[in-house]
């Protein structure tokens, strides 16, 4: 789900466009008129980067807007007939000038009108949306593609790269990117505002979670049951991870060898065993420091250069070397 908001457009003529209820009376079983319609105005969504660190493209703006019309509002998100209060009848992608988003980009929202029929059941929630009590919406829908902005993969497809949404790689966010919308679900008017953890609901058509969503869930300790489909994605991807690992073992040994000899020739007064044990318990970061100090400390000077046995001995005086002379 991602959180929208009613908006306030003083622009608008208040009366309702002939245009606009003949747009209305293309969901109608009969013509309704004017004074028989409520209508209100609210943003979908947009291109911003959001909280959960995700941004819909420009071009699946555009294909929402072709997705979210004719869909019914319900309350709560529960798809009750019963729960069903307003229709869209309208969408479009705005443009807002002299806006940009996090990754400055031009700004553009997902703006939408919605009819309810006057009424005294609806009463109550005109009331509410007038007084600004009610303007939180929540809205639903589905993706084929969740890009990586850092390295472009598609997290949609199961393994994908191991960048994590929310931290920088060399100065840049990593977020995920929203794309070729598949289905547009309902929106919903809602008590609070959606919560920080709550995202756009990503499914394929036949439903089948993600890996993202998968580890998402299992990182909250949510219950979680999973088909044969999501299971393998699982599978695969703890394989990967099993592979990388015995790699990633492997590597640091051989880091920890090269360390081990840099210790023993830079300090030789240290026993193999303790710099044995010193190492062992060093991380991978902590072993790549200290190579790099032992590495230019052998660039810069000639301490670990060959020399021989009685380079630090005193000198001896040249009477004494009489006997090896030739």
């Amino acid at each position: 789900m991602k959180e929208a908001i009613i908006i306030k457009d003083f622009n608008e003529i208040k009366e309702l466009s002939q245009n606009d209820l003949d747009l209305i009376n293309k969901y109608t079983k009969r013509d309704l008129t004017k004074e028989e319609v409520y209508t209100f105005t609210f943003i979908l969504c947009d291109n911003e980067i959001d909280r959960e660190n995700e941004k819909f493209t420009k071009e699946a703006l555009v294909k929402l807007s072709e997705l979210f019309l004719g869909k019914t509002g319900v309350m709560d998100h529960e798809a009750k007939a019963k729960n069903q209060s307003a229709r869209v009848f309208y969408c479009e992608v705005e443009k807002v000038d002299g806006k940009t988003t996090k990754d400055n980009k031009q700004y553009f929202r997902l703006k939408a009108k919605a009819y309810m029929p006057k009424s005294e059941k609806n009463k109550e929630l005109m009331l509410q949306i007038d007084s600004g009590i009610k303007k939180e919406i929540s809205v639903g829908c589905a993706v084929n593609k969740m890009l990586c902005s850092i390295c472009g993969c598609n997290r949609k497809s199961g393994i994908c790269c191991n960048h994590v949404k929310g931290k920088k790689y060399e100065g840049k966010l990593c977020y995920t990117i929203l794309d070729d919308p598949v289905d547009a679900y309902e929106w919903s008017f809602v008590a609070v505002p959606a919560q920080k953890e709550a995202g756009v609901i990503k499914a394929l058509k036949g439903g089948v979670l993600s890996l993202e969503e998968i580890l998402n869930k299992i990182r909250s300790l949510e219950e979680i049951s999973l088909n044969k489909e999501e299971v393998k994605k699982l599978k695969d991807y703890i394989n990967r991870l099993e592979e990388l690992s015995s790699f990633g073992r492997e590597c640091k040994e051989d880091l920890r060898k090269e360390v081990r000899k840099l210790y023993s020739l830079s300090q030789p007064q240290i026993d193999s065993y303790v710099i044995s044990s010193v190492t062992s318990k060093m991380s991978f970061s902590e072993l790549k420091a200290f190579k790099k100090a032992f590495s230019a400390k052998n660039n810069d000077s000639d301490f670990f250069a060959v020399k021989p046995q009685l380079y630090n001995k005193p000198l001896l005086k040249k009477e004494l070397y009489k006997e090896f002379k030739v």
